[in-house]
């Protein structure tokens, strides 16, 4: 475990709780001072920010605990339950935002003081989009999903805080109070929909989805770097648990070959992965021999036992190394 990296994660967290609590507090005084529903749903944006930090700070610290006999690969997947439960946080909010929004098209209130709630919102916008991209880059580049989610959804925010800016702008100059209840409605919806994009994201990783992009690029790499020994890689899987990779996959030797020279090549094809793989990861490989089916496709020249001349070399796929092998000898 990197301890300098997990502390990291831990600060970044703690540091977007503090600032979104100040900002929440500004903002519910805006409310009261301008009483714009519009304004009440940028509040409200805030309270998830609060709650979703909170949430996303104790799984980072249960996803560093180290493995264990009842967790033996780790406890990473606790990240992706948090990440669920921040898009179905952010989904209740926007529901909440368009019914209230609903409520007040139907019996509007008055609003005053805007120009106050303009230059606020402004600038919490500002600083939730500087958050949301110091939270993005920090997940990114330490592999951590609670953190990029929450970066997501405070950019989703600044995003939506241009709109409001505007439409309080227009009101602000027009004086028509439904404008509110409308600009309130619209990103309503915005916010529905940047929740269901993370729990549709959490949910696919919860469920083991493969992830092609990171077999396409597994696949580059051991095709670049094989070695004549390596007849055939199939039945690779990809698995994520917090930040770490875990990788499954069959590697098919010659069947002249003893335990030991099947190690070292296990370990080649390790050290392969490890030097142009740039995510964590821990990997596990199966050996398989081959047969004389495989004689016409495979390149070890010097194989004592081949029983048919060389062919053609196929190249692998991501469908060649996923598919579970039935030339098995």
């Amino acid at each position: 475990m990197n301890t300098s990296v997990d502390s990291i994660k831990v600060r970044v967290q703690k540091r977007i709780i503090a600032i979104s609590i100040l900002l929440f507090v500004a903002k519910i005084i805006v409310f009261l001072i301008t009483n714009s529903v519009g304004i009440l749903t940028d509040a409200l944006e805030s309270i998830v920010n609060i709650v979703t930090a909170i949430i996303s700070l104790y799984s980072i610290r249960v996803a560093l605990k180290p493995y264990d006999d009842d967790h033996p690969f780790g406890h990473g997947k606790v990240e992706m339950l948090s990440a669920s439960l921040v898009g179905i946080l952010i989904i209740l909010a926007g529901i909440f935002i368009i019914y209230e929004s609903v409520s007040r098209f139907i019996e509007p209130t008055p609003i005053q003081q805007i120009d106050i709630g303009i230059w606020v919102v402004a600038i919490a916008g500002a600083i939730n989009y500087i958050m949301g991209y110091y939270s993005i880059r920090v997940g990114k580049k330490h592999n951590s999903i609670a953190l990029v989610s929450g970066g997501k959804h405070l950019q989703s925010d600044t995003y939506s805080t241009i709109g409001l800016v505007v439409g309080l702008f227009v009101l602000y100059i027009t004086n028509i109070a439904w404008i509110d209840s409308v600009i309130a409605l619209i990103f309503g919806v915005i916010i529905i929909a940047t929740g269901y994009s993370i729990l549709k994201q959490t949910i696919a990783t919860l469920m083991d989805t493969a992830d092609f992009m990171l077999i396409h690029k597994l696949v580059e790499i051991v095709w670049k770097h094989r070695r004549p020994n390596w007849v055939d890689i199939h039945n690779v899987k990809i698995v994520k648990y917090g930040n770490t990779h875990h990788i499954d996959c069959d590697l098919r030797l010659p069947k002249y070959y003893n335990i030991e020279e099947a190690h070292a090549e296990s370990e080649m094809l390790k050290n392969v992965i490890a030097q142009h793989y740039d995510m964590h990861f821990d990997i596990t490989i199966h050996v398989d021999a081959c047969n004389s089916e495989f004689c016409k496709e495979c390149i070890h020249v010097d194989c004592p036992i081949r029983e048919h001349k060389f062919i053609e070399q196929k190249p692998w796929t991501i469908e060649s190394i996923t598919k579970n092998s039935l030339k098995k000898s």
